[in-house]
């Protein structure tokens, strides 16, 4: 394959990568606009309100304006101000992360990945800046330069995502010998690394489940939401549709609430395993399945996170052990522990972040988890829970010394 070919496929799937997330949006909208509308309001209102939604889905702030009759009806207080909303749909982000990474590793495998990946970054910076320039209205602006860099940002890291995941461990491990660090340290750094962040793929599963069954438990309550809501069925589809976008922002907000601090929904409120205290909120039917009361068992769900990295920490031992071609010291399991800790607080703490900020006027301007907070926390119970995996998990010894023969000419190329 030569290298316009590869450049030209680059470009096509960073076109198809922001189609598929403008378009999910788009489609619905449109049709809400054909059929419910009979086409008698301007298309470029829908188009907006898509272009808005998918901006704010890869973390842009937009600043709203509200007309004067729809802030009274909202009867929330500050709401005929203008206010910026940097909460993002977080589904939509997912999207572009998830395809990026399938993009990253098909580029690893073509001749030339290096050309591949500029074009493909370049194009979707390309799509970026057309869509945040387009976007703009006088009720609803987004930020032309966070529009330009954080949706593209959220694509290169889906790319580099799937570019590592195409290299095999000796190639990872050869890469951490040539910047310097002796064998056993890169070994250690990688599988410290690879904890964290099975340990957070563990919670965030756990979590994922906690909503469904949530969502399931309060499904009377969230029907009557959108009973109460009185709109049309292509109304209720655009609605779903929002709310599936938000639903990785909901897990986020239960691991927090899994790790401890818990989350807020407005100034003054708070949801943790201590009970639920929240003041009026949106009539956002998802928002029907939260959980209300006080829980005498809730502090179980602190053992969690520690259970989940104390699972991951067993498993990886083994693997550690081969790694080293002996059984893992104490001390070297113990900053394999350390390592984990911080990737994975350092982690928990991003998504934390992103699924956190101002959500509306007034009281809705602080909503979500404490990123500061829950990164600490979650560095302190997969750290915990993780040595005390390594430190128990079965030791295997011996290994061929083939292997570190090859981690050694490898290191030396």
């Amino acid at each position: 394959m030569n290298r316009p070919v590869t450049a030209l496929l680059a470009a096509l799937e960073s076109l198809l990568t922001a189609g598929i997330g403008l378009g999910a949006l788009l489609v619905p909208l449109t049709a809400l606009w054909a059929f419910q509308y009979e086409l008698g309001v301007d298309w470029a209102v829908f188009y907006r309100a898509a272009a808005d939604t998918w901006l704010l889905g890869h973390g842009v702030d937009v600043r709203f304006v509200l007309d004067p009759a729809l802030a009274t009806r909202l009867a929330l207080a500050g709401a005929g101000n203008p206010f910026v909303v940097t909460v993002g749909a977080l589904g939509l982000g997912l999207t572009t992360a998830v395809l990026a990474a399938r993009t990253g590793a098909r580029l690893r495998a073509s001749e030339h990945p290096r050309l591949g990946a500029l074009v493909a970054m370049a194009t979707f910076a390309a799509v970026s800046a057309l869509v945040v320039l387009t976007a703009g209205a006088e009720s609803a602006q987004p930020s032309r330069w966070q529009g330009v860099l954080l949706p593209t940002a959220v694509f290169t890291v889906g790319l580099a995502g799937g570019w590592l995941l195409r290299r095999n461990r000796h190639g990872e491990e050869a890469f951490l010998l040539r910047v310097g660090l002796p064998v056993d340290w890169a070994v250690l750094l990688r599988e410290g690394a690879r904890a964290g962040l099975a340990s957070l793929a563990v919670l965030l599963a756990v979590s994922a489940v906690a909503v469904a069954a949530l969502l399931v438990l309060g499904y009377s309550t969230v029907i009557s939401l959108y009973e109460a809501l009185q709109g049309d069925v292509l109304g209720g589809a655009a609605l779903t549709l929002g709310q599936l976008a938000v639903l990785p922002d909901l897990v986020i907000w239960a691991a927090a609430w899994l790790l401890g601090p818990g989350f807020a929904l407005g100034a003054g409120s708070s949801v943790s395993p201590l009970g639920t205290a929240v003041g009026p909120l949106p009539g956002l039917p998802v928002l029907g399945a939260l959980p209300a009361g006080d829980f005498g068992w809730g502090f179980l769900g602190l053992l969690l996170p520690v259970v989940g990295a104390f699972l991951v920490g067993a498993l990886l031992r083994p693997r550690i052990d081969r790694a080293l071609l002996l059984p893992a010291a104490a001390g070297e399991l113990l900053v394999a522990a350390g390592i984990a800790a911080l990737t994975g607080g350092l982690a928990m703490g991003l998504l934390a972040s992103a699924a956190s900020g101002a959500a509306g006027p007034g009281r809705l301007a602080s909503v979500g988890p404490d990123p500061l907070l829950v990164g600490l926390l979650a560095g302190v119970e997969f750290g915990i829970g993780a040595a005390l995996g390594l430190l128990s998990g079965r030791r295997r010894g011996g290994g061929e010394q083939s292997e570190r023969a090859y981690r050694a000419e490898e290191a030396r190329r």
